[in-house]
């Protein structure tokens, strides 16, 4: 009897995150209320509290479910992991890219997180998760720098932080850009010719 309370408890849970996802798509996250969400999902607001804090609480789980693959595929979302090469964070971010571009959940979670959030009120808590995403990624790249530096990939003098918020803002801009406009490029097609274009310019003699 427990073991089903505990089922039903998760496919409740689920049920209020997919129907967060599209709440939030057509109306964005802050003209959304608990209340429009639980009364979408046919649910109680005390159903919906039983299973989230607040709405900052369930936003980063909605966010959680939809990024776990790609971190246990060591793809995005941890990027590349602590130990990888200069190629591999490159695969990374196309690898992200491509599975955006193929999973509808995980491309509208992308596209509410990047279009449809502000950090106000309750929702500077995913300011700070969105911020520490960022800080830990930002440090897989300039490690992997760094590794290219000392054997020799990259010429002496790279400036590695500066380097490595380049090719973050290069997957971050083409990415927020795709999602405004999904006809104006094709992002699989570009993406890696951007890339390889960067990581080409960094290896060239200063």
């Amino acid at each position: 009897m427990v073991r089903r309370t505990k089922e039903e408890a998760q496919a409740t849970r689920s049920h209020i995150l997919d129907t967060a996802e599209l709440v939030f798509e057509a109306r964005g996250v802050s003209g959304t209320s608990l209340a429009e969400i639980a009364k979408a999902a046919g649910l109680t607001r005390g159903a919906i509290y039983w299973h989230f804090e607040d709405k900052a609480d369930l936003f980063n789980a909605m966010m959680d479910r939809a990024t776990l693959p790609l971190e246990e595929a060591d793809a995005c979302g941890g990027f590349c992991g602590p130990d990888a090469s200069l190629v591999q964070v490159r695969d990374g971010f196309v690898e992200t890219l491509r599975r955006v571009v193929r999973d509808p959940q995980l491309r509208r979670v992308f596209d509410i997180a990047t279009h449809k959030v502000e950090y106000v009120g309750e929702m500077n808590a995913v300011r700070e998760r969105h911020l520490g995403m960022r800080q830990e990624c930002l440090a897989d790249i300039e490690r992997a720098l760094k590794r290219a530096l000392r054997s020799g990939e990259l010429p002496k003098g790279t400036r590695v932080r500066s380097a490595a918020l380049g090719l973050f803002a290069l997957f971050d801009g083409l990415l927020q850009n795709w999602m405004l406009d999904r006809d104006g490029f094709d992002l699989l097609q570009v993406g890696p010719q951007v890339f390889d274009a960067y990581l080409r310019g960094l290896r060239q003699p200063a």
